[in-house]
């Protein structure tokens, strides 16, 4: 197990990032357990190898690893893969989750939209719930785009996570969602967050205000990736009925781009 660590990072906003996702550490690090060890594992490393390119062994980089699921996930399915993220704490439990599935993998501590790698390395960029979370999310794609093969591929899954904030219709929907997990008596996701700050620093994030993937198509279109490929809503393929419940006013998007 390796570990870089890039500090190209200070302006508030990041550290108010880091220092939210650091608390929630552990919690997330227990959410990423459960999944890996169960099926979910395999759906996930089958719907990113299936839009993958068709190497034995990719080299793949797991942008905001987190606690490291995606990370191992690949790395499991016998490929190398280095795995990003901005917060020490969230790259501590990726570790441990790694050593505990004994994988290797190389964990960077950086901003990731600001990479210590060189241009054309990775045949692989995957990345789930990261960039609605990014303060320069055009800067993040510039710099996948840079750190990608030629042929290389990006995957990135994420959701309309808070523009119920700007949109009265999607906060009805948003709020029918809490009361459907009352009504059928399962866990409100959102109770396990800090609510309050979670949507004080969204409100200052430019994605949260965009209608996506819409948004993320276009710029990937004026960067110069090609053959986009877009899937609206792959939340029944990859969510269990617990999360179709929370989140069912929010579907998950996939977009895959090549260089």
């Amino acid at each position: 197990m390796c570990s870089k660590q890039d500090n190209g990072h200070n302006n508030s906003l990041v550290q108010d990032i880091v220092a939210y996702w650091s608390k929630r550490a552990q919690g997330y690090s227990q959410t990423n357990q459960e999944e890996l060890a169960t099926e979910k594992r395999i759906i996930w490393q089958n719907l990113i190898l299936s839009h993958a390119p068709k190497k034995d062994v990719l080299n793949v980089l797991d942008i905001g690893t987190g606690p490291g699921f995606m990370a191992i996930t690949l790395a499991l399915a016998g490929h190398n893969v280095t795995a990003v993220d901005v917060t020490q704490a969230m790259l501590e439990q990726a570790n441990k989750n790694a050593q505990h599935y004994q994988v290797d993998i190389e964990l960077v501590l950086s901003d990731v939209q600001s990479l210590p790698f060189a241009d054309n390395t990775f045949d692989l960029v995957v990345m789930r719930n990261v960039t609605w979370d990014l303060d320069k999310p055009l800067d993040g794609y510039k710099e996948w785009l840079r750190v990608l093969k030629k042929g290389g591929r990006l995957l990135n899954f994420d959701a309309n996570w808070y523009l119920f904030l700007y949109d009265p219709s999607r906060y009805i929907a948003y709020q029918r969602d809490r009361n459907n997990t009352r009504i059928k008596n399962v866990a409100d996701h959102y109770l396990l967050t800090d609510t309050i700050e979670m949507e004080r620093i969204a409100k200052l994030l430019p994605l949260s205000h965009e209608l996506r993937p819409q948004w993320d198509v276009q710029k990937l279109i004026d960067l110069g990736f090609s053959k986009i490929y877009l899937d609206t809503d792959i939340s029944k393929q990859v969510w269990d009925q617990v999360e179709l419940l929370n989140y069912h006013s929010t579907p998950m998007f996939m977009i895959r781009a090549e260089k």
